[in-house]
């Protein structure tokens, strides 16, 4: 087989909490081929992946993927012992702070997203978030830039929720005129945000460079609501860059981003004006 073949899954971080379950399901796995009377190297035809690869996922170096959890289930008759697992690895799979930010994002009831250097996670393509994560230095390596792009394409299904969170997007012209990917990438992205406008519980809004005296000068500004009425938030500008949930600061976040939105162009005006961009393009 192919040792250079490695999408079976992806590396484990130190210290993340996770580990203890994914070395788990390694052990499991372990003992499902063992008692299937497989060698790694028979397992690892059956899979169409490298002897290596396996081995590191059975001591829990290494994140299974969900569908290979799925296959090996089936390959080593576990009679769904491992297919038990496949949402734990679904999760697993996004970086810590990824996964801790997908999970605030999920509890949302109403989320407050202001976006000054680029186009906010949550709006972008999977073409022009790979094209940024590529941009950020040090360089991610293909697997971690794999990771991450998928992580983030993940965190989009806050967006199918039923019912869903009330999302209030401001982005700054320029994050929609930085033509990350190239052109045709950028014309794409603008073409999903048109359609993401459109859906009832989305209002997004733009901030003209133009419009120079507001408090989004000093950097994004996020505010996540929950259903029990307590809240997170954060800002590049205060406390230090952390996330917040004591009242008070909620309330200045608050303050800031309704001041922002205020200043910026309706949404209705918005939607104009990247059509207007699309058309420069």
């Amino acid at each position: 087989m192919d040792e250079g073949v490695d999408e079976a899954g992806w590396d484990v971080e130190p210290g993340d909490e996770i580990e203890p379950v994914v070395q788990a399901v390694g052990r499991l796995l372990k003992v499902c081929r063992e008692a299937a009377g497989m060698s790694v190297p028979e397992l690892a035809a059956a899979l169409g992946y490298g002897e290596d690869m396996i081995r590191k996922i059975e001591r829990g170096a290494r994140i299974p993927r969900p569908e290979y959890l799925d296959r090996a289930d089936q390959i080593l008759k576990a009679q769904g012992h491992l297919r038990a697992f496949m949402e734990d690895m679904r999760k697993a799979r996004y970086p810590k702070k990824v996964r801790q930010l997908a999970e605030l994002e999920e509890r949302s009831v109403e989320m407050l997203l202001y976006s000054n250097h680029n186009i906010h996670g949550l709006l972008q393509t999977e073409e022009y978030a790979r094209a940024l994560l590529r941009t950020w230095r040090p360089a991610y390596s293909p697997d971690e830039l794999e990771r991450m792009t998928v992580a983030r394409m993940a965190r989009k299904s806050v967006f199918e929720r039923s019912p869903a969170p009330e999302f209030s997007f401001v982005l700054e012209e320029v994050t929609l005129r930085r033509p990350v990917g190239g052109t045709m990438v950028l014309r794409r992205q603008l073409e999903h945000m048109l359609d993401v406008a459109k859906l009832p519980f989305v209002e997004l809004q733009v901030m003209p460079t133009a419009h120079a005296n507001h408090p989004g000068t000093g950097g994004l500004v996020e505010v996540l609501k929950f259903a029990d009425g307590t809240g997170m938030g954060r800002t590049e500008g205060d406390f230090g860059g952390r996330p917040v949930s004591h009242p008070r600061q909620l309330r200045v976040l608050d303050l800031r981003y309704g001041i922002i939105r205020a200043q910026a162009l309706t949404p209705e005006e918005s939607l104009v004006f990247i059509e207007q961009m699309l058309g420069e393009l």
